[in-house]
């Protein structure tokens, strides 16, 4: 049995959460995609956009690229072709286990499942392992458009998925509770959990401070290996602290939070997403929000989640305008950006990777930029700044600089060039 999890043109829609990673490992509700296909009984490969190949192959092993010679493997088929756009929820994780045992019946024949008119998983796939290996994310996408004539038993198993990346912040919402289960469960059955008290589960080396509030009245607190939270905090559940996060004193996290591992948080976050290696630890709100990695809020830095209308939030993505549909919604934030102390992020905004806030962000912020409107500034940065960056941020966290991660800060300069073509029109509007 093989699953293979490929990167289709829609990935890129997920920008600027999808920039510097692959759609796979976008964390919601504590889980990642590949965190799910992993607990699956079945051999497992990856396809993903060329800029992100090196990453890949360092990062995720467990997930090793399809580099396979000219030999008979090449003309296999795998068992299953998964979308890397599918939510990391327990509902699918039910549905993909499925998906596998109908891939494993040899009468069956080939069947797909549909989420918003899009295939996101394909039982049986009539392309081979040489033919995924040598197509590039468009031909995948255009050979998933065709698997679209087959069988549909998206009612026998359906999946949903990420099209926009504001899905990525409700998803976290919707989930987190039956996420969290499912954590805990394996947790607890492994050893690596034990429960400190109802509702609360904790890895044997995290620390809770003195006069630490514990509210478990709408979901579970987990805290993992080696985080520390801080005398006099609140932590009201669902809510999820990773692996060697730190929570400084005085903080209130409440309400579907995810921190991904090594992050550093103070103030009030409500529902929101933080990656790998970001910083919030001083005071100032952050609410149903998605930072990526390597993000640095300065102190005071605030976000509206709420217009003053009560309405609902409409988002601005290159690909166009959406309605949301939600009336709590922050900002978006892509990896390696920073704010400047009391910066101001109004109601949803997509803030690009790589760039600098000053002050308040009234409009969309793109990639690669020094962001001062409120000053009449709006000046370009160019990437050996940001590898600079990079490096002295590495450093203080341990953390060795690669030429793959050198490379990426280039190549996402590269990808996003269109979102700075004509600054000056923009900032003169």
């Amino acid at each position: 049995m093989s699953i293979v999890i490929v990167e289709d043109p829609l990935c890129s829609q997920l920008a600027p959460i999808s920039y510097a990673r692959m759609a796979f490992a976008i964390q919601c509700g504590s889980l990642r995609l590949v965190d799910l296909v992993g607990s699956l009984n079945a051999a497992r490969f990856g396809k993903v956009r060329a800029h992100l190949q090196t990453l890949q192959r360092v990062d995720f092993p467990e997930l090793p690229l399809l580099d396979l010679p000219a030999s008979s493997a090449a003309e296999e088929s795998p068992s299953l072709l998964l979308s890397a756009r599918i939510a990391p929820t327990r509902k699918n994780l039910q549905s993909l286990h499925h998906l596998l045992s109908l891939a494993d019946d040899p009468y069956r024949g080939t069947a797909i499942v549909v989420d918003r008119g899009c295939v996101v998983a394909v039982v049986r796939p009539t392309c081979t392992f040489g033919q995924l290996h040598s197509w590039n994310i468009d031909e995948i996408g255009n050979w998933l458009e065709g698997a679209a004539t087959y069988t549909d038993i998206s009612a026998e198993a359906p999946l949903t998925s990420f099209q926009a990346p504001h899905e990525v912040i409700a998803t976290n919402m919707v989930a987190m509770s039956e996420n969290l289960e499912w954590r805990i469960d394996r947790g607890l059955r492994e050893g690596h959990l034990r429960q400190r008290e109802d509702g609360v589960f904790a890895a044997e080396n995290a620390s809770l401070g003195p006069y630490t509030l514990l509210d478990t009245r709408k979901g579970p607190i987990v805290i993992d290996t080696g985080t520390q939270v801080g005398a006099y905090t609140l932590l009201r559940g669902p809510l999820y602290l990773g692996p060697n996060s730190k929570i400084l004193e005085h903080s209130a996290l409440k309400d579907h939070v995810t921190l991904g591992h090594t992050t550093k948080i103070g103030g009030e976050v409500e529902a929101s997403i933080v990656e790998p290696f970001s910083n919030k630890q001083h005071h100032g709100f952050l609410g149903h929000s998605y930072l990526g990695s390597w993000i640095n809020l300065g102190a005071g830095t605030c976000n509206s989640d709420l217009k003053n209308t009560y309405g609902t939030v409409n988002m601005e993505y290159p690909f166009g305008k959406s309605a949301t549909n939600m009336q709590f919604l922050g900002c978006i934030m892509g990896d390696y950006s920073k704010t400047a102390i009391n910066t101001g992020i109004f109601t949803g905004k997509v803030i690009g990777v790589c760039s600098m806030m000053y002050g308040f962000v009234t409009s969309n912020v793109p990639s690669y930029v020094n962001y001062a409107r409120l000053f009449g500034q709006l000046a370009s940065l160019p990437p050996e700044v940001m590898v600079s960056t990079q490096q002295r941020m590495f450093a203080r966290r341990n953390v060795e600089q690669r030429g793959c991660d050198i490379q990426l800060i280039y190549d996402m300069h590269r990808l996003t060039q269109s979102e700075r073509d004509g600054l000056g029109e923009s900032l003169a509007g």
